[in-house]
């Protein structure tokens, strides 16, 4: 399956804006202030681990997702 240029570079943008998005949100909860993240005690809660998660998977799926799109890109330039 050959991609299009376009949607090649979509999909790279995808990956790259995953992990900025995804490393902005794993900061702002590791140095929550709420409460919501860490209890009083300073242990993770269970809103913790479940957004956590969440950024995991889409650390894995953005890097899928952007290396589907880098190697589209770099079967274009070998074709032209």
């Amino acid at each position: 399956m050959k991609l299009s240029r376009p949607l090649s570079w979509f999909l790279l943008a995808f990956g790259v804006w995953s992990w900025v998005i995804w490393i902005t949100f794993v900061k702002n909860l590791w140095k929550d202030g709420s409460g919501l993240a860490f209890d009083d005690a300073g242990d993770p809660t269970a809103y913790f681990w479940v957004h956590l998660t969440l950024a995991v998977v889409s650390f894995v799926l953005g890097t899928v997702i952007g290396g589907i799109g880098l190697r589209g890109l770099r079967a274009l330039r070998r074709t032209s």
